[in-house]
């Protein structure tokens, strides 16, 4: 359980951040910025959320708001020499199976793209399509941070938030009245 009776401690006063494991990092390692990132995406969902009308893909998206809790803590509890005192919180191969059942849910009635989509069409979609793109900068910190030397980053985290991007993907066109309010790109138009 978490308690969280102060908010400010002034022990980040010197830049930096302690991870699960009590050790210290400055507050711009790629550790700390991927899981600030993480964080960011779980932020962006939050708001897109407050633009739908579908309860089914609302449901969805707390779920993964969730699980993006899960991952900032596995991120933020590295595994090292020392056996943490607790199990440390892991994203599970579980839980990227489900996201991706949630997205051939809602790319089933879809029509297959032929063109790249813009992001626009509705409020939900371009939240929807805004909360991607973080999401996408979220997996290039984590995979950079998993090939930094002495760094272990568990691959079902990667998986997971690769989906994630993937999700907000096709619900962005789910709610483009199933991909027909989509924008599409139409390659060199304006040249």
């Amino acid at each position: 359980m978490v308690v969280l009776n102060k908010i400010y401690t002034k022990t980040g006063d010197d830049g930096t951040t302690a991870l699960g494991t009590g050790e210290r990092r400055l507050k711009y390692d790629v550790r700390v910025d991927a899981y600030g990132t993480v964080d960011e995406t779980n932020s962006t969902i939050g708001v897109a959320r407050h633009h739908l009308q579908d309860d089914a893909l609302d449901a969805m998206l707390v779920r993964i708001q969730n699980d993006l809790f899960d991952l900032g803590a596995d991120l933020a509890t590295p595994e090292g020499p020392e056996p943490p005192a607790y199990e440390p919180l892991r994203v599970t191969q579980g839980q990227v199976d489900r996201i991706e059942k949630d997205i051939d849910t809602l790319n089933a009635d879809l029509e297959p793209l032929r063109s790249f989509v813009l992001p626009g069409g509705t409020p939900a979609a371009a939240a929807l399509h805004v909360s991607r793109t973080v999401a996408r900068r979220a997996e290039r910190l984590i995979v950079e941070l998993a090939e930094k030397p002495g760094e272990h980053v568990n691959t079902a985290a990667i998986r997971y938030m690769n989906r994630v991007s993937d999700f907000l993907f096709v619900a962005a066109r789910h709610v483009n009245d199933h991909g027909k309010a989509d924008v599409l790109w139409v390659p060199g138009e304006n040249r």
